[in-house]
């Protein structure tokens, strides 16, 4: 982190974040920052993103002891992120016309469902290895979500035991009303896909995308960065590359398939983390 980065926590009309802010009074360009379904409040991209001009708000929405409910669940609605881009868009320090929104794997399709509603105009998106929906119901309003339970038929399992998650996000499995509506958004989105990615069908996510942008003639919205050999957790440089790893020890231990081999995965961090950077610059504060 940059000297002079201000991390501040947020806990504020429900919202569960931390926020970073640049050096000086700004008000500088921001992003909302959303991790995956490992939950929890993940904080180093935003620090990152502070240290390079970008106000960011690191925002936690599932496995995090101060947002009510189980931490296996997803407890907010769709008001709960859209309370979190108007605190954002209120901060005196932030230029409430120049946000985006970031999002990896499931982080990935909150973010297009944030930016395809109506009354949340942000400036740009990027996802990375995230699907375009959900195969259970997100939660609703009052922060209701199905059971994610089901999602297990759609598991897979290698010769060692490792599981993989990639079959439940293939668009075929996702029920049409749980797609984001992205024929409806009106913003540039770049969308980074790992070729080898185990745990997301981030090229099929990503065909499917930019099929309906173009058939709702709003191809020119659309940027893929796709990168051979690169597995699921495209992170910024220099984020050492597990191919699988632990992902629960209860009710009994799990260790998920992530894809990526170490040089290929390594390069293609360097450069999404370059070209992020540069589709940042040219859309909050172009």
């Amino acid at each position: 982190m940059a000297p002079g980065v201000r991390r501040i926590e947020i806990r504020q009309n429900g919202v569960v974040g931390t926020l970073f802010l640049p050096p000086g009074p700004g008000p500088f360009p921001a992003m909302v920052d959303l991790w995956g379904m490992g939950g929890g409040l993940i904080e180093y991209r935003s620090a990152l993103f502070a240290s390079r001009g970008f106000a960011s708000l690191s925002l936690a929405y599932i496995g995090h002891k101060d947002i009510p409910g189980p931490l296996n669940t997803i407890n907010v609605g769709d008001a709960y992120f859209q309370t979190a881009f108007q605190f954002l868009q209120d901060h005196p320090q932030v230029c409430g016309d120049r946000l985006g929104v970031i999002g990896l794997s499931f982080g990935a399709y909150l973010a297009l469902r944030i930016a395809t509603q109506i009354g949340v105009n942000p400036r740009c998106v990027i996802g990375v290895n995230g699907p375009i929906g959900s195969i259970n119901k997100l939660s609703d309003s009052d922060g209701k979500t199905e059971s994610f339970e089901g999602d297990q038929k759609h598991w897979s399992y290698d010769e060692q035991g490792y599981v993989s998650f990639r079959e439940v996000s293939t668009p075929n499995n996702i029920p049409p009303e749980n797609k984001a509506k992205v024929e409806n958004l009106c913003c540039p989105l770049l969308y980074i896909v790992g070729e080898d990615d185990l745990s997301c069908a981030a090229i099929e996510n990503a065909d499917e995308i930019e099929k309906k942008l173009k058939d709702a003639g709003r191809s020119h919205l659309f940027t893929r960065l796709s990168y051979l050999g690169a597995g699921h957790l495209i992170e910024p440089p220099y984020t050492p590359n597990a191919r699988a790893s632990m992902w629960t020890t209860r009710p009994k231990k799990l260790i998920t398939l992530w894809g990526g081999h170490l040089a290929p995965h390594a390069a293609a961090q360097e450069d999404a983390w370059k070209r992020t950077l540069e589709f940042m610059e040219r859309h909050l504060r172009g």
